[in-house]
């Protein structure tokens, strides 16, 4: 049990990285890519927060 979960925050925490990456890679100004980021970063920290059993 506390193996699925572990692999599960390690997969969600490379998909973060991956799509953190990609949006860097985005041809779209500096507020757009920022705001696109931190969106990402909040859902993110809710679906980590989830496999911790917070929410």
């Amino acid at each position: 049990m506390a193996t699925s979960v572990l692999v599960s925050i390690l997969i969600t925490f490379l998909v973060i990285v991956l799509v953190l990456y990609l949006i860097g890679r985005l041809p779209l100004d500096g507020r757009a890519k920022q705001i696109a980021q931190i969106v990402v970063i909040i859902i993110g920290i809710i679906a980590l927060l989830k496999y911790i059993a917070v929410f």
